[in-house]
C-alpha cells in the first residue's frame, strides 16, 4: 500500500510539472505582451539615438507590440543606464548602450548600477570607426608626421569634454604613435569641431558622420580611420592598420542590453528578432548612412565585447588622469 500511495504522488507531481512547463512555454511564447520600452540614454539626434531610430518602428512591426524609445540623458549615460538597471527584468525594457557606458565604469568615482553586473547583454548592433581629422594647416598627411609636427610644438587636440571617447582616443594614439599632445576639452563635440576648423586647435578625434561633411568641403584634414576596413563614407581615408599600427582599432559601438534576470528566452528572442532586422537591406543601408558598419554579436560575443573594452577604457582613464564625479 505505501508503495502505491507513493506511486499515486509521483504522478499527480508529475502532470502537475507538466502543467506548470506548458503554462511557462505559452507565457514565453506570448511575450512582449505589452509596448517595449527601449531607453537611450543620450539627447535625440546623436549616434546614439540614431540606430535606436531606426530599429524601433521594424522591432514594432515584427514584435506585434510598439517599440518606444526613450530618451533619458543624464551624467555621461548614467542616468538611463542606472533607469534601466533597476527596471523589472522581464524583457518589456531594454537600454541603447555604446562606448559611454564602458567607459564611465572607471571615469565616475561613483555610479548606481555596474554595468557587467546589473544589466545582460543583449545585442551588439554596430560599430562607427572613429577618424583624425587636422586643421588644414597641420603639415601632416599621414598620422606618423604628427610626430615630426609635435617636436616644433605639442598638438593641442579638442574633444567633446574630459573622459569622452574623443579624449581618451588622442590620448591613447599620442602614446601609440609617440607624439606630444596637450588635451582641449569642450562642451561637446560641436564646440570643439568649431575650433578645430577655425585653427584654434590641430586635431580632433570624433565618429565618420562627425568628420565626414568638414572633411570633403576641405574646412579639415583626415588622415586616419581607426579601423580594420575603410569606411563607405571615406574611401579615401587609410586606416591605422594600413599606415603600420596593426592594433590599433578603435570605434564607438552600439548595443542593446536588458536588466540582469530577463529570462534568456526572451533575450534570445529580441536578439534573434533584431539581429535578421539587421540583415534587412534598406536597414543595412540605413546604419552605413548614419556612419556605422553593421557588427551583429549575440549575447556571449557582446558579453565578451563589453568586457574587454571596460577594461581597455579602465587602463586609458587611468593614464589619462580622467576623472568625473
Amino acid at each position: 500500500m505505501p508503495s502505491q500511495i507513493f506511486l499515486k504522488l509521483c504522478v499527480v507531481s508529475l502532470l502537475a510539472y507538466g502543467q506548470t512547463q506548458s503554462t511557462a512555454q505559452a507565457a514565453d511564447a506570448a511575450y512582449p505582451t505589452r509596448p517595449i520600452r527601449y531607453v537611450v540614454a543620450f539627447p535625440p539626434g546623436g549616434v546614439n539615438d540614431a540606430i535606436a531610430r531606426v530599429l524601433s518602428p521594424r522591432m514594432s512591426d515584427v514584435l506585434g507590440v510598439q517599440v518606444v524609445v526613450d530618451n533619458r540623458p543624464g551624467a555621461g549615460g548614467n542616468l538611463g543606464s542606472e533607469l534601466v538597471a533597476r527596471a523589472t527584468p522581464d524583457g518589456h525594457t531594454l537600454l541603447n548602450i555604446s562606448t559611454a557606458q564602458a567607459i564611465s565604469q572607471s571615469l565616475y568615482a561613483r555610479l548606481g548600477y555596474n554595468l557587467e553586473r546589473d544589466l545582460r547583454p543583449v545585442i551588439l548592433l554596430a560599430t562607427s570607426p572613429l577618424i583624425v581629422a587636422l586643421n588644414p594647416g597641420v603639415n601632416a598627411r599621414k598620422v606618423a608626421d604628427l610626430v615630426a609636427v609635435s617636436k616644433v610644438q605639442p598638438i593641442r587636440f579638442s574633444s567633446g569634454g574630459i573622459g569622452t571617447i574623443s579624449h581618451l582616443s588622442g590620448e591613447m594614439l599620442s602614446r601609440a604613435v609617440g607624439f606630444a599632445a596637450i588635451h582641449v576639452p569642450y562642451k561637446g563635440g560641436g564646440p570643439a569641431a568649431v575650433d578645430l576648423i577655425a585653427g584654434q586647435v590641430q586635431m580632433m578625434i570624433n565618429a565618420v558622420t562627425d568628420i565626414a561633411p568638414a572633411a570633403k568641403a576641405g574646412r579639415i584634414r583626415a588622415v586616419g580611420a581607426m579601423a580594420e576596413k575603410r569606411h563607405p563614407q571615406m574611401p579615401d581615408v587609410a586606416t591605422l592598420p594600413e599606415q603600420g599600427y596593426r592594433d590599433f582599432v578603435l570605434s564607438n559601438w552600439v548595443g542593446i542590453v536588458a536588466p540582469t534576470g530577463t529570462p534568456a528566452d526572451r533575450v534570445q528572442k529580441i536578439y534573434t528578432t533584431i539581429a535578421a532586422i539587421m540583415k534587412e537591406p534598406d536597414i543595412a543601408s540605413r546604419v552605413v548612412t548614419h556612419g556605422f558598419d553593421s557588427a551583429v554579436g549575440d549575447p556571449v560575443q557582446f558579453g565578451k565585447h563589453i568586457r574587454g573594452e571596460v577594461q581597455r577604457f579602465a587602463k586609458a582613464v587611468k593614464e589619462s588622469g580622467a576623472r568625473a564625479e
